[in-house]
């Protein structure tokens, strides 16, 4: 990996993308997108078989990324991640992507359950923007992006554990964009309102996909050219929150 990361691609601009799984998924669809810009785009997720499928896909299209497998809630993961993104250029873009979507109603939702969630979606963040924000810095400018759901502004149940967590890690980003913010790095947080039209929703709840119709869920590609105008964003004018919903989903 090291070999791959040092060889002619030394002053990229770099992406680095954590919360990436199926090839049909959001994680996926913002590496395609950066890719496409010109970014070597780093992907961070548990498996290594879907990172793999995924930097297939932008290499074939003539793009440039790298797998690099942990554990968002691994302090040493990511470090040792953030440390070999060093040798690939200047990292300009990081985007935390995980979520731990437990659903549970409150009675049978047990300690380790509701301590997992808030572990990948708040431990998680805090640990990934901790690893990214120094080479940020370094550069003197970037962004720094964090996926949030409707879980983020408002708690049901049985989302007890996923609701906390999502509230949680919206309370990170905006004080990390108050912290950073007036160091030239763009921290903004995304509320998904709505369901995603991926690989997780269809195989979890197809009867919902279905009865969406065109355009009821959101598409990943349509998501993350909004994450894509976030990073282009002028300081002048930022953003630190944005909701994105089908046109169709009440709010």
């Amino acid at each position: 990996m090291t070999d791959a990361v040092g060889q002619g691609e030394a002053r990229k601009r770099v992406a680095w993308i954590a919360g990436v799984g199926a090839s049909a998924g959001l994680g996926a669809a913002l590496a395609r997108r950066f890719a496409r810009e010109g970014f070597s785009v780093a992907v961070t997720g548990r498996s290594r078989e879907r990172l793999d499928a995924v930097v297939d896909e932008i290499r074939g299209t003539g793009g440039h990324a790298l797998a690099f497998p942990g554990d968002v809630t691994s302090e040493s993961d990511l470090v040792a991640i953030a440390r070999q993104l060093a040798e690939a250029g200047k990292l300009e873009a990081a985007i935390f992507n995980a979520a731990s979507g437990i659903r549970v109603p409150t009675l049978e939702l047990t300690a380790e359950q509701f301590e997992a969630a808030w572990r990948v979606s708040t431990l998680g963040g805090f640990l990934f923007a901790r690893a990214a924000l120094p080479a940020l810095l370094a550069a003197g400018q970037g962004s720094l992006l964090f996926t949030g759901a409707t879980a983020s502004l408002r708690g049901r149940p049985p989302f007890a554990a996923f609701a906390s967590a999502k509230a949680a890690l919206r309370s990170l980003a905006q004080s990390l964009a108050r912290e950073f913010g007036p160091k030239n790095i763009h921290v903004a947080h995304v509320v998904i309102d709505g369901g995603i039209d991926g690989e997780r929703l269809r195989t979890s709840a197809p009867q919902r996909v279905a009865e969406s119709g065109p355009d009821g869920l959101l598409n990943p590609d349509d998501i993350a050219e909004a994450y894509w105008h976030l990073h282009q964003q002028r300081r002048s004018a930022w953003s630190q929150e944005i909701d994105l919903r089908p046109f169709s989903e009440s709010f």
